[in-house]
């Protein structure tokens, strides 16, 4: 393989099971001058297990806006870096992202080497659709915060799939029974690749009940996918919407009228305020 000088290689490591690593991956980490790694310690590990001895540097969330100059000064040298994170695809709620778009503004190339990534392992195997879905990644930790984001998705039709720490998962559940309902189809994928893989297909409220039985089943890293809004409930909630709107719209302008009926029904505004809009006109 012609590994060209002076770019970035994006490389996908295992989310578990060391035998997905790619071949490619492989050469390319053993092949590149350094390798920027979430966490040195971890990566380190992995090189050890392949006898690969590429020098690693730390780039994480912490230090990434103070590496990327001095990464960039290599990369315009000629050297080729390797960008990793502590598992699966860099960048996905993952750093990398300022590395990258650096490397990219300076006219660098960047190359992708694919791989493991849990959502696309998660979504894979969950029985959900597929033609469309929305990445969230990590929920706010407060639960205020993380409760209105769920709020603003829970008209989606689309499959949504989030990331997890089990120190959050039974809250952030029971906040998903509340806000999606406890009948909302999902599937929570645990531990992906690992030796006490769980994928467990059901409502909210049969998940909460599966926690609730087994506390092992609280431990490892998790992926939550819920079953996209069902075409009829939407328009149960525009139908609600507007005659909501209807009523706020006889005593207050259309601004506010729609900031008031999107908290009433949990509706978005943007798209509450055209249909005031459009209800202003027939009138």
């Amino acid at each position: 393989m012609s590994i060209k000088s002076g770019a970035l290689f994006v490389v996908a490591t295992p989310i578990g099971n060391l035998a997905d690593i790619s071949a490619r991956a492989l050469e390319i980490l053993a092949r590149v001058e350094v390798i920027a790694a979430e966490d040195t310690r971890h990566t380190r590990q992995l090189l050890q297990h392949f006898a690969i001895t590429t020098p690693c540097v730390a780039l994480h969330e912490h230090n990434e806006r103070q590496q990327v100059p001095g990464l960039l000064v290599r990369l315009q040298q000629g050297e080729r870096v390797a960008l990793v994170s502590d598992a699966g695809t860099p960048l996905i709620s993952d750093p990398g992202f300022h590395l990258v778009r650096a490397a990219r503004q300076a006219g660098i190339q960047v190359v992708p080497i694919p791989g493991a990534s849990a959502l696309i392992t998660a979504l894979s195997a969950s029985g959900l659709p597929s033609d469309r879905f929305v990445f969230e990644g990590f929920l706010p930790a407060r639960g205020e915060a993380r409760r209105r984001r769920l709020e603003e998705l829970q008209h989606d039709t689309r499959t949504l799939i989030f990331y997890e720490a089990k120190h959050r998962i039974l809250d952030t559940l029971e906040d998903m029974q509340a806000v999606f309902g406890a009948g909302r189809e999902s599937v929570l994928a645990r531990e992906l690749t690992k030796t006490f893989e769980t994928i467990h297909q059901g409502a909210l409220q049969e998940q909460l009940a599966l926690l609730a039985r087994d506390a092992n089943q609280c431990k490892g890293e998790f992926v939550i996918l819920i079953a996209g809004a069902a075409a009829e409930q939407r328009h149960e909630v525009s139908v609600r919407a507007e005659r909501v709107l209807a009523v706020l719209l006889e005593e207050l302008p259309v601004k506010q009228a729609a900031a008031l009926a999107a908290k009433i029904t949990g509706g978005k505004k943007n798209q509450l305020y055209e249909m005031a809009l459009a209800l202003k006109t027939v009138k």
